[in-house]
């Protein structure tokens, strides 16, 4: 296996770069990690705890939207120091450890929110602000280690390949919950018509409340390819020499940021479409459930379609940002995230832009209604934009960042990432519940995509060749 070359001084760009099974088991950490988007914050447990947990869904979307801004508000103040240790240390994977075992510790103990039981709300948020906390943190130092892996002119495609493998793995984990886990409460039954595994109680959720643990279980098996056959960067500092040197780096890296003025740009574009995105994606499940009635196996199977979608497109958006540059690709994937919500917030169980259609036939084939089929189609071209968007920005931002500091642009790409990650969650909650009215929460998302185009658009985009130079 190919030694990395210290991280100092433009060096952090071997000459040679690992075997190719080095670089499949990094790309299945996005495998490892998905689930807990896919089956935690968007389609299972998040639906399952505003419509069972929670009194009622517009008070649990809204409590949901508190826990989400809190664990955004920790991981906007920790990243960019973290990344700048990261850096100084010259360790990644010991970080990925560290934070996956909060990933799993938080996922895990979501099992015991039973549906019904209020006095475990605060303990099951606590347990989702731990897990999320985790999982960012780790996805920080992971993507640090991208330049290692293959030459400038293939991170693009890397960085698609591995939200398309997310993706793959989201799905996958999805079908194994509807399809043997989770039952609907009236028949018992799955999706595929199984009585669920190892006896899970539909009547207590136990197929939705079994995804905390999967999610762990799945992290820890898909992850450790990544720590045997992924090489690191070599230890350069103990940790206490690493803080001293990366906080003074970092402010430095701060006091440049002004003559960096595209990578500065970018960032502040990047915190607000990303804040406007993860909210999208957080709450998406729960407003379908709070519109249409969806239970699990209907929002799960709405995931499923989103998520196929988000396979074709982060790969092909992978393929536009060797060809075309990440900046084009991020800036058509907002064009489209920016109609499909405005066309969503036109979307009622009995209209859809304002004509009236017949509304879902109680007990029915699943996507009966018009207006369900239409929020379907929707949900894939969000899907189809969210994964090349996100490929694209980290694509962005390794060619506009000094290749020295890599971990501590990341720190600072996840702090602009999850800075004002509470703002949006918290003005959904807060909206939400003073008209108690989902639609007027997730109207507040259009601000956020059509603030982040227009600012994309005043970067400029490095060319291939990666800037190796700490100086401005």
């Amino acid at each position: 296996m190919t030694a990395m070359t210290p991280a100092a001084a433009g060096a952090d760009i071997p000459k040679k770069y690992p075997p190719r099974a080095a670089v499949v088991s990094w790309i299945f950490f996005d495998w490892a990690a998905q689930p807990y988007f896919t089956l935690i914050t968007t389609f299972v447990f998040a639906p399952y705890f505003a419509g069972f947990v929670a009194p009622n869904p517009a008070t649990g979307q809204a409590l949901w939207g508190f826990a989400t801004a809190a664990a955004g508000l920790m991981i906007a103040l920790m990243s960019p120091i973290l990344g700048a240790i990261a850096d100084a240390s010259g360790r990644r994977k010991p970080w990925i450890a560290g934070f996956g075992l909060l990933l799993v510790i938080g996922s895990s103990l979501m099992w015991f929110g039973k549906p019904g039981d209020p006095s475990i709300i605060p303990t099951l948020l606590l347990c989702y602000a731990i897990a999320s906390v985790g999982v960012e943190f780790a996805t920080v130092f992971n993507n640090a280690m991208m330049p290692t892996l293959v030459p400038p002119d293939r991170i693009g495609r890397l960085s698609g390949t591995g939200w398309a493998t997310g993706y793959v793995g989201g799905i996958l984990s999805l079908i194994l919950v509807l399809g043997f886990l989770a039952a609907n409460p009236q028949t018992g039954r799955t999706l595929f018509g199984f009585m669920p595994l190892f006896g899970l109680d539909p009547v207590t959720h136990a197929g939705d409340r079994i995804t905390g643990p999967l999610t762990a279980l799945w992290f820890i098996l898909f992850a450790l390819p990544m720590f045997l056959l992924t090489p690191d960067y070599p230890a350069k500092l103990p940790v206490r020499a690493a803080l001293r040197e990366g906080l003074t780096e970092l402010k430095q890296t701060l006091s440049e940021l002004p003559k960096r003025k595209s990578l500065a740009t970018f960032l502040l574009a990047n915190m607000i479409y990303t804040d406007g995105l993860v909210s999208l994606f957080a709450f998406g499940g729960i407003y379908a459930a709070g519109t249409f009635g969806w239970h699990t196996i209907q929002i799960g199977t709405f995931g499923i379609v989103a998520a196929i979608a988000g396979v074709f497109g982060a790969w092909l958006g992978g393929k536009l940002d060797d060809r075309l540059g990440p900046k084009r690709v991020i800036a058509t994937s907002l064009l489209v995230l920016l109609l499909a919500l405005a066309a969503i917030l036109l979307v009622d169980k009995d209209s859809i832009l304002f004509v009236k259609v017949d509304p879902p036939v109680p007990g029915g084939p699943l996507f009966s209604g018009a207006a369900e089929r239409a929020y379907l189609i929707l949900g894939c071209l969000i899907g189809g934009a969210g994964g090349p968007l996100q490929a694209a920005s980290r694509t962005l931002l390794i060619r506009l960042a000094p290749q020295d500091r890599i971990a501590q642009c990341f720190g600072l790409f996840a702090l602009t990432g999850k800075v004002t990650s509470f703002v949006g969650p918290l003005l959904i909650g807060i909206v939400t519940a003073v008209t108690a009215s989902q639609k007027a929460g997730m109207a507040l998302l259009v601000v956020f995509f059509v603030a982040g185009l227009a600012l994309l658009w005043r970067v400029r985009e490095s060319p291939v060749s990666l800037n190796t130079s700490s100086r401005p």
